[in-house]
């Protein structure tokens, strides 16, 4: 079965005055209609730069220099523009880390949802704020028909990221990219969020590549995990195998670090060291310098990822 997503050698670089940034090196990873992936690592990996590469959004000085964005098929690095922005915000949605900046805030909520269903459902004013109300209701937002008439700063943090949800939805997407959905939101409130999306997803059959640094979220919403560092993806295994049966030591130390219900410990284990500067050199692993497990090949030539056990990759020497 072809994947909706296949992306294939991404390699997207800034080129600024201070030296080039490989902010992404070369990742692949695909998903299936229907499926949740999950690209999980530290703040600056290059997991949001990912998926604005998916979008053609990365921002200059950056720009995509190497590999396939593989789209029903379809390569999107070959799309003229015009067709891409048909494309991006109808058939692929993102919802974006912080909902207070992806949100106008003086313009009313019915207006920037209306915005996008004209936009891409090329409805009239009056059929767009009917099926924005809808929209607003599908997203659990009570008496959405007043809320419409709302501005962003008189919603709470919970009810602007559904209004962005909604926005999101609005083109009806194939693919919905969640970067951080729940970023800034209490727990009681990220539970409610992540619950929503998976409703949404069900019934829409729609995937989902979410991007998190929380392990917590991974568990509870992915199909697949993408472990990324320093630019590159380490390891890529079912959700399952991976807290089972972690197989590189960048994975082993993220799990490490998060506490666990049950388990009396004095102080989690912090992994040493800070991710490297530029996404790290070309040769050896970029994660070299933090490995509590060194080994001789892996100062001189980057290890490849190698499957370890059915659908369970690994970059690492050892394995």
């Amino acid at each position: 079965m072809t994947p909706l997503l296949d992306v294939r050698n991404l390699k997207t670089f800034f080129f600024t005055s201070g030296g080039l940034i490989k902010a992404v090196r070369g990742i692949d990873f695909s998903i299936d209609a229907g499926q949740t992936l999950a690209l999980v690592g530290e703040s600056g990996c290059g997991k949001s730069m990912t998926a604005l590469s998916v979008l053609r959004l990365v921002p200059p000085p950056g720009r995509i220099v190497e590999g396939k964005i593989l789209f029903e098929g379809e390569d999107l690095m070959r799309l003229p523009r015009p067709e891409m922005r048909r494309i991006r915000g109808n058939r692929i949605s993102m919802v974006f880390q912080e909902p207070m900046t992806s949100l106008n805030p003086v313009f009313r909520i019915g207006d920037q949802i209306g915005e996008v269903l004209r936009l891409h459902k090329g409805l009239d004013a009056e059929a767009a704020a009917e099926a924005a109300a809808d929209l607003l209701t599908q997203v659990g937002i009570p008496s959405a028909r007043q809320r419409l008439r709302d501005y962003p700063h008189n919603l709470s943090g919970g009810m602007r990221q559904r209004v962005v949800i909604a926005m999101a939805l609005a083109g009806d997407p194939q693919l919905l990219i969640a970067d951080e959905p729940t970023t800034a939101l209490d727990v009681t409130i990220q539970a409610q969020i992540l619950e929503l999306l998976q409703s949404l997803q069900r019934e829409r059959t729609m995937a989902t590549l979410l991007i998190t640094h929380d392990f917590g979220v991974v568990a509870e919403t992915a199909d697949r995990v993408c472990v990324m560092y320093g630019g590159l993806v380490m390891e890529d295994a079912p959700v399952t195998e991976i807290f089972a049966n972690p197989g590189h030591p960048y994975t082993q130390g993220l799990l490490a670090c998060v506490p666990r219900l049950g388990e009396h410990k004095k102080r989690l284990v912090p992994i040493s060291g800070q991710l490297p500067a530029g996404g790290g050199g070309e040769d050896g692993c970029p994660f070299l310098e933090r490995c509590p497990k060194p080994f001789a090949p892996c100062r001189d030539k980057l290890p490849p990822l190698r499957e370890i056990t059915p659908g369970h990759q690994v970059r690492c020497w050892r394995e």
